[in-house]
Order: C-alpha cells, then structure tokens, then sequence
C-alpha cells in the first residue's frame, strides 16, 4: 500500500478518533496526501468548489427551507388534524397519527431530522397526554422520522443519485415501497402497544370533523400532489420541484393560513441555511478526498478484498447491509454515502445488481442510522422535544429498528418491493 494510500485509510480513522470534526478530518486528510504525494495544493479549493456544483444538489436547501415553512406557516398542523381524524379510533390511535402524519409530511420535507421535528414537536406530548409512557411516544416519533429520506421526495436519494450517476426520479420512486412498510410495520408496533398498556380508544370522528379537517387541510394536502405530480408528471424536475415546493408552501403560510408573516422569513431561511450549510460543507471537503481515493483505486482494492472468496450475491449483500447499519449507526448519512460510495457502486457493478434496487438499499441503510442509537441525528431531535436522556430512548426504539431491518431484508431480496413503482411509471 502506497504512503498516499495509508494516510487516506489510516490517518483518517486516527483523526476520527481522536474526535475531530468530520468534514475537518476529511480536509486535513485531503491536504496532508497533496503535500505528501507533491500534487498542486489549488486542487483541494478546486475540488471544494466543484464539489457543490451539480445542478441536483441545489434540491437539498429548498426541500430544507420548505420544510421549515411548513413547520412556520402552520401546514404541519393542518397535516396532523387530517391524520388524526382519519385513524385516531384505531388500537393505538394517536401512534397512527403519528406515522400517518409523517408520511404525509415526508413527500414534502424529505428531510428525517425535519420530519421528526415537525410531527414530535406537536404529537409527542399528545400521545403522552392519551396515556402513552413518554419514551415510547419519542421512540416512535423518531421512527416515523425516518420516513423522510423513504417517502419521496428524498434527500439522502438526491445525494445518491448524484454520487452514482443514476435517475433521482427513479430513486425517488423505488423509496415508496419500503417507506409504506415500513410505515405499516410502525403501525403494528403502536397497536400492540396500545393493547398491551390499555390505552383507551379515542372516539371515531364525526363527519362533519372529517369534512372540516379536509376542508381546512386541503392547500397542506395539496402540497405533495404538486411537488411529486410536478416530477413525474415531467412538469419540472427535482431540483425545480424543490424551489416550486418553497413558494407554494410560502404563499401558503403567508396569504391563506396567515400563520406566517413576512419578518419571520429570514429567521427561517436562516434556520434551513444552518442545516444546509453543514451538509453541503461535507459533500465539499468529501469532493477532494474522494478524487483521491479514486486515484488510489482504493475503492476497487477494497471491492475486491470484500468479495474475495463470495461468489453469492446474497452473501454480498448481507455484508453490505451489515457494514452500513454498523457504520450508519455512528457516522452521519450523507458522510456514509460520500466516503464508501465509490467502494459499493465497484462492488454492485461487479455482482451486476440493479443500480436502481441497489440504490434503494443503500438509502434504507442511511435512513435507519438515522433513528439508530448511538448517534441518530433524529434521536436527538426527539431527546430535545422530550426532555429525555439518549439511553432512555434508546431501550424504547429497539423494537422500531428491528421493524426497520425487517424492512430492509425485503427490500434487500425482494427487489419488487423497491422496482416496481419505477417499472410501472418508466416502462
């Protein structure tokens, strides 16, 4: 192994170790092989800036800054009350309520932490009020949250997208399978909850409350019936549908719910800025080290190692999915997705697996790390709203994330679940 190639394996991880800052780590690496290796040090400002150049990636701050105009113009709200009479009298009412109303805020935000946040916020002490114990009510909010990179439109599906050079549109349909089951899984989950803890049935909603939940909640309905009709319909790609998704949602708020005033909006934008801003800067500083990585032919090596001795793809995937929900668990999504990308398209290529279903894979992957303990970027958003510690939490989600591999398992062998929606709309 060339001295390049041990300071981008090995001087990473000891910089990682030592707990420096992630998108740091990358750049010190970055740096140090340019020096090392004399390669002209203007490239890691050029690789920073062409980094962030895909015209995909601008989709990433408009579905972030529409989400939280949705959380300021009071949509979210009007989501929740539409959820909450359509399957609030069910066994475990209010944990319906939850994921529906995920679902439905998730083909907007596509965002897990934004979704966790705008649905924990209200229906956490909700549950809590019914009866439902404080830890399990957070658990599961945190779970529905996942929902957000799954449903389309998704984030994590537009960095893949990117990343892999594949259709973001199809990657976008190919998340609906495991979303739905996932969500239904949820479902079951707080129905045996509720049977087994005796929380009482809410009362079936009359349907004058049904047609003033809808009533109210159409422009928040609406929403997501532009935004993915828009796509598919070849109205206007993802990036674009992203931009048109923040105007409705703004106009929204601000003409017809009158929730939002125009001097809230910078305090918005700012709040969607910071997000997006810690995103964007590690896709940058990933840019660099993985040009390097290429240079290395690191990602093949490493490809090939894996698979020495497999000659079964299910073997492979296997491995896969238990490197990435071990790795997913204690290394943020987007980070995952960058670094080891390369290493997975080498070894989807060389077992032939559809890039489409492998894409769908590695986006459930992500989105499970992101409710997984020990440091789910939406567990603690749920600790925030709660007041919970991360070990309380983390003892009440072990049932959802076992639901949630139970997903991943189907979308892994059963690649229907993620290629049928795409086959059905691009025949």
């Amino acid at each position: 192994m060339s001295e390049s190639a041990l300071i981008l394996s090995l001087g990473f991880a000891v910089l990682l170790i030592l707990g420096v800052p992630f998108a740091i780590a990358l750049l010190l690496t970055t740096a140090t092989v340019l020096v090392v290796a004399d390669i002209e040090p203007i490239l890691l400002a050029q690789t920073l800036i062409a980094g962030t150049q895909s015209f995909s990636l601008l989709a990433i701050p408009f579905f972030m800054l529409a989400g939280e105009i949705m959380s300021a113009g009071g949509l979210s709200q009007r989501l929740i009350r539409v959820a909450d009479v359509m399957v609030r009298h069910l066994p475990g009412g209010m944990g319906h309520v939850t994921v529906v109303s995920a679902c439905i805020f998730a083909a907007i935000s596509g965002s897990a932490p934004a979704t966790t946040a705008a649905i924990g916020a209200i229906l956490i002490p909700a549950m809590v009020a019914r009866g439902y114990d404080k830890a399990f009510a957070t658990a599961l909010a945190v779970s529905a949250g996942v929902l957000g990179p799954l449903i389309p439109p998704s984030i994590a599906a537009v960095i893949w997208g990117v990343i892999a050079e594949q259709s973001i549109a199809r990657l976008f349909m190919a998340g609906v399978g495991p979303g739905l089951l996932l969500a239904l899984g949820l479902m079951v989950i707080s129905w045996v909850h509720a049977l087994r803890h005796d929380i009482p049935r809410e009362k079936r909603a009359t349907w004058p409350e049904v047609r003033a939940a809808l009533r109210e909640g159409i422009w928040a309905l609406a929403a997501p019936l532009i935004v993915l009709g828009g796509i598919y319909g070849g109205a206007f790609t993802p990036t674009e549908a992203a931009i048109v998704s923040c105007v409705y949602s703004l106009l929204v708020g601000v003409f017809i719910e009158k929730r939002m005033t125009w001097r809230q909006l910078p305090e918005v934008i700012l709040r969607a800025m910071r997000i997006t801003a810690v995103v964007m800067f590690i896709i940058a500083a990933s840019t660099g080290f993985g040009w390097l990585v290429a240079q290395e032919q690191l990602a093949l090596r490493m490809a090939g190692w894996l698979s020495e001795g497999i000659s079964k793809t299910w073997v492979m995937l296997m491995l896969v999915n238990i490197f990435l929900f071990l790795i997913s668990a204690v290394m943020d999504e987007i980070a995952v997705m960058v670094i080891v990308g390369p290493l997975l398209i080498a070894l989807a290529q060389k077992f032939g697996i559809d890039p489409i279903h492998f894409g769908s894979i590695i986006v459930t992957n992500v989105a499970i790390g992101m409710a997984a303990p020990p440091i789910g970027y939406c567990l603690f958003v749920g600790m925030a709203i709660s007041g919970l510690s991360l070990g309380a939490v983390s003892r009440a989600i072990w049932p959802m994330v076992l639901v949630m591999l139970a997903v991943l398992m189907l979308t892994t062998y059963v690649p229907a679940f993620a290629l049928w929606l795409p086959g059905l709309i691009y025949r």
